[in-house]
């Protein structure tokens, strides 16, 4: 596919958005229909579709309306990109720009809402959770994520990961925010093919979220629930530097499907558990409960999300967020810990969660609370380690 061929085919995935479909389920779709379209060509429209679903409040404005093809000319105009060199009309490309479209769109105020990309509702959240660093965290959302690979420290060392990444074509550098993290700076797409992932040596992992592994406490040889597991990467990080016993649950069990499968290439040692099993066993030293939440920490990763939360809808997370830590708070044994996490940079699902817990349990104490905003460099995570009475 030509380059310009590529911006028509995000052009029309993206009028295919407007009827509330997830953009990988989409693209997915397109794939299937289009088999002629290489590896290279699907993900070059991915990373158009993406780019612009994270910018697209300002692309709206910049392009002059919010259909794909506004959407991708303001992304052209405020990026730098040339779009007399995208709508050629050639090459299965967009067409050529009309009269009204070249006269259509304009930039928006430095500094505002549109400008970085932000509903109106949420700009208030934003500031009072992050004071000053509102604006600098939602501009950084703007862009795509970093990728970042977690050593398996149980296996081998972070220099040992990184010297066999770059014998197969990753190249990585240490990240500040984790002993076990790197980052990708070249060669992402092929890690899924090397030796090192495939062997388990390495997984991919936020290195925000290795950190918050890395604070969750367990005495030697003590038993851990991860409460609300999901696909099971923080159990196979605490796998990695704790000894002991790894029980996952979640309450959408699809979500641990492939739990087994990983913690096999990894050498690691989780059960997956179901309501009932869980009820049967004894109280825990640890419980992680990273709960469900708004992900506002990874929008980088998934900027649907910016535009699909609402008030109402952060308000029911907020409740779910309460159920969540009072759940795992009862398996908890006594003098243990409860680790309450969030991917979010909102201080409604973060640290007002945890007074409304303390408040409610007064016998209870904040061990620690820990923050992270993507101006760290991962995506925003909050941590709370939590010990219950004796």
């Amino acid at each position: 596919m030509t380059p310009q061929a590529r911006y028509q085919a995000a052009i029309e995935i993206l009028d295919s958005l407007t009827n509330g479909a997830a953009a990988e389920q989409v693209l997915t779709s397109w794939a299937r229909r289009n088999r002629f379209a290489g590896s290279k060509d699907r993900a070059a429209i991915r990373d158009i579709v993406f780019d612009v679903l994270r910018r697209k409040r300002s692309a709206a404005a910049w392009g002059g309306g919010q259909s794909g093809r506004s959407l991708v000319l303001g992304l052209c105009r405020q990026t730098g990109i040339a779009a007399e060199e995208v709508f050629t009309g050639q090459g299965y490309g967009p067409a050529v720009l009309g009269a009204a479209e070249q006269a259509a769109g304009a930039a928006p105020e430095p500094g505002s809402a549109v400008d970085l990309d932000c509903p109106d509702w949420l700009w208030p959240h934003i500031e009072a959770s992050l004071a000053e660093r509102a604006a600098p965290v939602m501009a950084v959302l703007r862009d795509r994520a970093p990728v970042f690979i977690r050593a398996n420290l149980a296996r081998l060392t972070r220099q040992q990961a990184q010297t066999l990444l770059a014998e197969q074509g990753v190249m990585t550098q240490p990240h500040d925010l984790s002993p076990s993290a790197l980052r990708v700076t070249e060669g992402a797409r092929a890690l899924r093919q090397s030796r090192a992932y495939q062997d388990g040596l390495v997984e991919l992992q936020d290195a925000a979220s290795q950190a918050v592994a890395d604070l969750v406490p367990l005495p030697p040889g003590g038993r851990l629930l991860d409460y609300c597991a999901g696909g099971g990467g923080k159990s196979l990080a605490l796998a990695a530097r704790l000894r002991g016993e790894f029980y996952l649950y979640d309450i959408q069990q699809g979500r641990m499907r492939d739990v087994p499968a990983r913690a096999k290439r990894a050498g690691a040692r989780l059960t997956c558990m179901t309501a009932r099993g869980l009820e049967a066993q004894a109280k825990f030293d640890t419980v992680l409960a990273d709960a469900p939440c708004s992900g506002s920490g990874a929008w980088r990763r998934s900027p649907e999300g910016k535009w699909q939360i609402t008030q109402d809808r952060l308000t029911e997370l907020c409740a779910l967020q309460d159920q969540v830590l009072e759940q795992a708070a009862g398996h908890v044994r006594p003098g243990g810990h409860l680790v309450y996490a969030t991917c979010s940079i909102l201080e409604e699902e973060n640290g007002l969660r945890v007074q409304a817990f303390l408040k409610a349990h007064p016998n209870w104490r904040a061990q620690s609370q820990d923050r992270w905003t993507p101006l760290d460099g991962g995506d925003g995570f909050f941590c709370a380690v939590l010990k219950a009475p004796s």
